[in-house]
């Protein structure tokens, strides 16, 4: 953490994050800057060839439908998410390909049905483990993927076991449904030493492309594999047999977007992400010596991903606490003159996931201006009845 917020103090120094007026805005805010989200997208294409179809970027992390359709600008149509809301502004954004990475069974599979149905200008594809699965998705338009366990083991079948993973691709082809290839999300691979990270994702995939040679022996054919979050994204960047292979490979990087404290942290030094979603929080208390308190916390800066939960730009010196509902205390060196009450602090979220997806709005910056507010479209989810009473009437 001091080595990222060591950097983020010289992006601060450069000014690149500055809000000139913020009189009027109430705190805690989420402020989002485009250029520096054109910049993270722009930097991810080009480790990928320059080739937008390479990318599936989930948009658990964008969250925006203001945002997705900057990826559509960029070429990026195919996308992953998670939640029917997130599935909807994926839509109306502009993607042509979304695939629910999650497994969606009873009201949740019907309601993606619906948005299937109702916008059938775009491929949705599901995830399914079990040939019992299937059942959920027949007589839809809606195509599938299996889901291999890589070793996280949140969900898949374990890369080891080929014949139960050929016994639902055969259950998929019988269906009448089409069977879109293989979903491979290495999200555990973490290791602080990016080659043994490397090694480690490689040897995996390795296995896997030993199950895509296999089910097409078995005259299966497997038209797209996908893998790799952010923290693993170098590995599969750096795979040889992903390029030029039998099948169409595509990476899954959502965060990278807009970048965090751990996506810097994580990924090769010379790589040109910078944060381009921050909150905005303002000194709120002084409760003793050496202590300040600003309004952001846990119901704004996630603490998944542990504590300290932020860096503060400009201020390696000051050290985040454990936060409560609203409140961040924080540690400032000795010293280090306080910050006034009322004073404004710019906050890198450790996790921008969750963050982004506890605020209604975002302002969006450029060049030190707020041009506009924007909805955080695909935050939380739909209302628990949405569409499937009447897809059920139907």
């Amino acid at each position: 953490m001091n080595e990222t917020s060591t950097l983020l103090s010289r992006a601060w120094i450069e000014g690149e994050y500055r809000i000139d007026d913020l009189s009027g805005v109430m705190t805690p805010a989420l402020a989002i800057y485009p250029e520096i989200v054109r910049s993270n997208i722009d930097f991810t294409l080009q480790l990928l060839g320059a080739d937008p179809a390479r990318w599936r970027p989930h948009v658990k992390t964008a969250k925006l439908e203001s945002v997705m359709r900057i990826l559509v600008e960029r070429g990026v149509k195919q996308f992953k998410c998670a939640t029917t809301l997130e599935l909807l502004t994926a839509c109306h954004a502009g993607a042509s390909d979304i695939l629910v990475a999650y497994p969606m069974t009873g009201a949740n599979a019907i309601r993606a049905r619906q948005i299937a149905a109702e916008c059938p200008r775009v491929q949705i594809s599901a995830l399914v483990e079990t040939p019992a699965q299937i059942a959920n998705w027949k007589g839809s338009r809606v195509a599938l993927f299996v889901d291999i366990n890589p070793g996280m083991n949140r969900t898949g079948i374990e890369q080891s076991q080929f014949e139960e993973i050929l016994a639902v691709v055969n259950a998929i082809r019988a269906s009448g449904l089409t069977f879109s290839g293989l979903h491979y999300y290495d999200g555990h691979l973490h290791t602080p030493d990016l080659q043994q990270r490397i090694t480690e994702a490689h040897r995996g995939y390795d296995r896997l492309i030993e199950i895509v040679r296999r089910l097409e022996s078995s005259g299966s054919p497997v038209a797209e594999v996908i893998t790799s979050g952010t923290p693993a994204f170098p590995a599969t960047v750096s795979y040889p047999a992903f390029t030029n292979a039998s099948f169409v490979h595509r990476a899954s990087p959502g965060t990278v977007v807009y970048g965090d404290v751990s996506s810097v942290g994580e990924l090769p030094s010379d790589y040109r992400y910078r944060p381009a979603a921050i909150v905005l929080s303002r000194v709120v208390s002084h409760p003793r010596a050496g202590m300040i308190t600003c309004d952001a916390g846990h119901k704004t800066l996630s603490v998944d991903a542990g504590v300290p939960n932020c860096v503060v730009l400009g201020h390696p010196e000051f050290r985040c606490c454990r936060p409560s509902e609203e409140h961040l205390p924080m540690e400032v060196s000795s010293g280090i003159p306080q910050p006034a009450i009322g004073n404004i602090l710019y906050l890198v979220p450790r996790h921008v996931c969750p963050t982004v997806n506890n605020f209604d709005h975002a302002l969006f910056v450029r060049n030190g201006r707020i041009e506009s507010v924007e909805l955080v479209s695909a935050r939380g989810r739909e209302a628990p009845f949405a569409g499937v009473t009447a897809a059920r009437a139907s």
